[in-house]
C-alpha cells in the first residue's frame, strides 16, 4: 500500500538569499519542498542542507519564463510528487541602468523575468489548487485550496533612477498579483505580494555596496531568514484574516 503523498511547497527562484531560506522555512513546517533555478545545479547546497534538517527537497532545473517548461514542472509535481498547496514566486530581475542607455533586449528580458513569469507560475499552480473540491483541507487542517505569494520590492510601488526596467517588471508583478486575489480569493486560494523595501544579506550586496552591507551588524539589511518567516505566517492565516500585501524594511530604512 502506497503512502499519502505530502503537500507540497513549490518556491520558484530559490537563490541562496531569499528563496533559499523560504524553502528551508517551509520544509522546516513539515512541507516537500519542489525548488527550482534555470542551473539545476545550483540548487546542490539548498538541497544538502534541507535533507540535513530531516526535510524532503527535489531540485529542479526550469526557466519560468517558457510557458511549455512551466506546464511541464507544475504538471510532473502534481502527478509524480504531491498537491502543490504553496507557491513563492522569488524571481528577481534587478538590473540598474540609465534609461536613455536601455535597450528593448534588456527591458524584454527583465519583464520576461519579473512579470512574464510570474503570471506563467501563479496561473499554472491556480488552475492545479482550483482542480481541487472547494472541500479541500489542507495539510494545516483548514478548508482551503492553497497559498500563492509573490515577492516585490520597492519598485513595486515607485521607479527610481536608473531602475525603469525593474519598476516596470515589478509594478506588473504587483498588478497580477492584486487581480488574481481578487479573482481567487473567492475561491479559496490566498494570494499575498510582499513588499521588501531595502537592501537583503546577500553576496551581491555585500560586493556592490559594502556601505550599505556595513550596516548588517546594526540590523540595517534585511535578514533572509527573518523574511522566510513572514512567508510562513502568511501561509498560516486564517482565511476570515487575510493579508493581501504585507511590506518589511529595516527599521533605519526611510520611506
Amino acid at each position: 500500500m502506497s503512502s499519502p503523498r505530502q503537500p507540497v511547497a513549490l518556491v520558484v527562484g530559490a537563490g541562496d538569499a531569499t528563496g533559499g531560506a523560504v524553502a528551508e522555512r517551509f520544509a522546516a513546517g513539515g512541507y516537500t519542498v519542489c525548488a527550482t533555478r534555470r542551473n539545476a545545479d545550483a540548487l546542490q547546497p539548498l538541497l544538502e542542507r534541507i535533507r540535513a534538517a530531516g526535510g524532503t527537497a527535489h531540485g529542479f532545473g526550469s526557466d519560468a519564463r517558457d510557458e511549455s517548461q512551466v506546464r511541464q514542472l507544475v504538471a510532473g509535481i502534481e502527478a509524480d510528487i504531491g498537491p502543490i498547496e504553496v507557491l513563492v514566486f522569488n524571481i528577481g530581475a534587478n538590473s540598474p541602468s540609465p534609461v536613455l542607455q536601455e535597450t528593448e533586449r534588456r527591458i524584454t528580458k527583465l519583464w520576461q523575468m519579473g512579470c512574464l513569469a510570474g503570471f506563467l507560475v501563479g496561473r499554472e499552480v491556480a488552475q492545479a489548487m482550483m482542480n481541487r473540491p472547494a472541500d479541500h483541507i489542507d495539510r494545516l487542517g483548514r478548508k482551503q485550496r492553497g497559498t500563492v505569494i509573490f515577492t516585490g520590492a520597492t519598485a513595486s510601488l515607485r521607479g527610481s533612477a536608473g531602475f525603469a526596467g525593474f519598476a516596470i517588471a515589478k509594478m506588473g508583478l504587483r498588478a497580477l498579483a492584486q487581480a488574481m486575489a481578487r479573482e481567487l480569493q473567492p475561491q479559496g486560494i490566498h494570494v499575498a505580494h510582499t513588499i521588501i523595501d531595502g537592501a537583503i544579506d546577500t553576496e551581491f550586496i555585500r560586493t556592490q555596496f559594502p556601505q550599505r552591507y556595513a550596516l548588517k551588524d546594526q540590523d540595517g539589511i534585511l535578514n533572509p531568514t527573518h523574511i522566510a518567516e513572514q512567508y510562513w505566517q502568511l501561509h498560516l492565516q486564517p482565511r476570515d484574516c487575510w493579508t493581501h500585501e504585507l511590506d518589511m524594511r529595516p527599521w533605519m530604512e526611510k520611506f
